[in-house]
Formats: structure tokens, C-alpha cells, sequence
């Protein structure tokens, strides 16, 4: 939302912590480093400085001994061991830096260790063939995504840039099509409604070419009382404006939490709007506010599981399992084009069953 501060100041100032602490972790290890450098065995050498290693000049060449003499000066003790200093130094950062991609990665991983992510119970019907998308995927092409939308596109409520469900979407389709370029753009701006979403539709999505378009939208103007049927004239003529530049269509509706809630009358309206273009359209439709009731009335998941303290944005589970069952509905859109199934336009609309 607009009147919300963006997450990534505080990430900013996580991570300038995180480099304070690791500078400071450095200099209280020096001591030790510089004790045992002497029996470590340097991967690289830094650089001497020539000032530090000048070269003879022709009227004052040095006799056998005194090269013999430079040369064990080379390899006194300290000298040896302040090379094996920076050595061991750059290991040792390196090995940090290691083990804090390690520590992303299996948080990204075990994520759903704490909270299962599961679909729907009863079953929902895939949103449909996504052909353009699908046909690229299926035969190894590149292909370009673009998430559209407000906050909830831009990841706010997430505890770093990698958890947003752009980025979620990314990793799951390259670890099922590794041998494929995959690029999901986030194009998400906090507090737009789909009217100033309207206005940067040509220059950040369609004139890139896109092979699919996701598109969150419609909680704002819930939340401002902006009328849902010229929200739905709104992105009636979105939907038209990409179909024409060739992409496949994905809507996301409001997401289900508090301060969606307090306006339920206004958000079923706009829940219904949406879902009536999508089919008429003829286009997919993710229902995201039926899924995260799902989640809390049918699977007994607590709101604050999913939801952040301000009672309206999504927390890292609620983005990954968001973006982990619109990857599987991808994934099954890609084993129909191989199957050679293609649904009629009639069934290309999401619907929980």
C-alpha cells in the first residue's frame, strides 16, 4: 500500500549489520590466523607491492650469496606468514559467504517443513492451458514471465527480496525445466489500483514482449471503496490490450486476511467482477482469496501463519505456497501441450472445486 514503508530499507539495514558484524568477526580472528599461518598451505598469494621488492639496478647486481641471502629473507617466517594471513582470511570469508547461501537456500527450502503446503481440499481444476507459455516451456525455448501488480507482486511482508512469489515462481519452474532461460520480472508497485496500473501497462509489460502476464489486482481499490465495476471495466480492457500483444493471462484476485475482510461486502463483489472478465476473456484466474480461506477454515491454519502484523500483506509461507501451487498449475498446463490436451476456452478459468 502506499501509505506502508517498503520493505527493502529494512533490508538495507540488515545487511549493512550483517557486514559490520562479519568485519569485526574478522579482526577478533586475525591473532589466531596469524599464529597458525605459517604450516597452512596458501590456495593464492596477494601481491607484493614493488616498493616493497625493489628491483636491482645494473650498476649494483647482486653476487650469488647476497641472492641467496634475498632469497631467504623471502621466506622468513613473517613474510610467509602475513601471505598466509590474507590467505586463510579469504577463505574464511569466502567459506561465510558460503554458508549464508546455504542458509537462504535451505530456508527457502524447509519453509514448508513448518507449514505443509497443501492445494484446495476436494481438488481444484487447473486454471486451463496456457498454450503460448506452455509450447515455449515444452520445447526448451526462452521464455519470459512478467508479474504485474501492486504490493502483494512486489513482496511486501517478505524478510528478503529472494521470498517474494516472483522469485518463488522463478526457482520452481527452473529446477523442473533446468535445461530452459527462465525470467520472471517483477513489475509489482506498492498502493496501485488498476486504473495507474493501466498507465504503465505499455512500457512495463507489453512492450516487453512477454510470454505470460500475471496479474494481482483489485485488493486496493477494495480497501479505498473505489467502485469494483469500473475496476473490472479496467482490467476487462488490460486483459484485451495483452491478449492482442500475444501473451498468455493469468489474473490473481484480493488475498484473503483481516483488513480484506472488514470490507466483505465490497471484496466478494470485486472477487465475483474478476472472475466474470476472466471468463468472458477467456483467461486464467488464480483464486487467491478461496484458496487462503481454504487455508485457515478447511486446514486450520492460524491467519498469523500466513499473514504479517498488519493484518493485510502475506508473510514468506503465504508467498511461497501462493507461488508454489501457481507454479504446479504451470507445470500441468506444459504436460497437457505434450499430451497433446489443449482445453477449450470455455474451461480456462480457475475454479476450486
Amino acid at each position: 500500500m502506499s501509505f506502508l514503508r517498503p520493505f527493502c530499507r529494512t533490508t538495507a539495514l540488515a545487511g549493512a549489520a550483517v557486514t559490520a558484524l562479519a568485519f569485526f568477526t574478522w579482526i577478533s580472528i586475525l591473532p589466531s590466523h596469524a599464529q597458525t599461518a605459517q604450516t597452512a598451505q596458501p590456495s593464492a598469494v596477494s601481491e607484493i607491492p614493488k616498493s616493497d621488492n625493489p628491483k636491482p639496478s645494473d650498476s649494483a647486481k647482486p653476487s650469488d650469496s647476497t641472492k641467496a641471502s634475498d632469497s631467504a629473507k623471502a621466506e622468513t617466517p613473517q613474510t610467509t606468514g602475513t601471505r598466509n594471513v590474507a590467505s586463510v582470511d579469504q577463505k574464511s570469508l569466502t567459506a561465510k559467504t558460503i554458508d549464508k547461501v546455504k542458509q537462504v537456500a535451505k530456508s527457502a527450502g524447509d519453509i514448508f517443513s513448518r507449514v505443509p503446503c497443501s492445494p484446495p481440499k476436494g481438488g481444484a481444476r487447473a486454471m486451463g492451458s496456457l498454450p503460448h507459455v506452455a509450447t515455449k516451456l515444452a520445447s526448451g525455448q526462452p521464455v519470459e514471465i512478467i508479474a504485474f501488480g501492486s504490493s502483494s507482486t512486489a513482496g511486501y511482508g517478505t524478510s528478503s527480496p529472494e521470498f517474494t512469489y516472483p522469485n518463488r515462481l522463478a526457482a520452481q519452474l527452473r529446477r523442473q525445466y533446468p535445461g530452459v532461460e527462465i525470467n520472471v520480472v517483477n513489475r509489482g508497485k506498492g498502493g496501485e489500483d488498476a486504473a495507474e496500473m493501466m498507465k504503465r501497462l505499455q512500457t512495463e509489460v507489453i512492450d516487453m514482449k512477454p510470454d505470460m502476464v500475471i496479474w494481482q489486482v483489485g485488493t486496493n481499490a477494495v480497501l479505498r471503496n473505489i467502485d469494483p465495476d469500473e475496476t473490472a471495466k479496467q482490467v476487462e480492457v488490460g486483459i484485451m490490450r495483452i491478449q492482442a500483444a500475444g501473451a498468455d493471462l493469468v489474473l490473481v484476485d484480493p488475498q484473503y486476511s483481516p483488513r480484506v475482510n472488514e470490507r466483505a461486502e465490497s471484496a466478494n463483489k470485486m472477487i465475483k467482477l474478476l472472475g466474470r472478465v476472466a471468463e468472458l476473456r477467456h483467461v486464467g484466474i488464480f483464486p487467491r482469496f478461496q484458496i487462503m480461506r481454504d487455508w485457515h477454515e478447511k486446514q486450520a491454519i492460524p491467519i498469523d501463519n500466513f499473514v504479517i502484523a498488519d493484518g493485510l500483506h502475506m508473510n514468506d509461507w503465504g508467498y511461497a505456497c501462493f507461488a508454489q501451487l501457481l507454479g504446479d498449475d504451470i507445470i500441468k498446463s506444459v504436460g497437457q501441450i505434450k499430451l497433446g490436451v489443449n482445453l477449450p476456452a470455455k474451461v480456462q478459468a480457475y475454479r476450486p472445486m
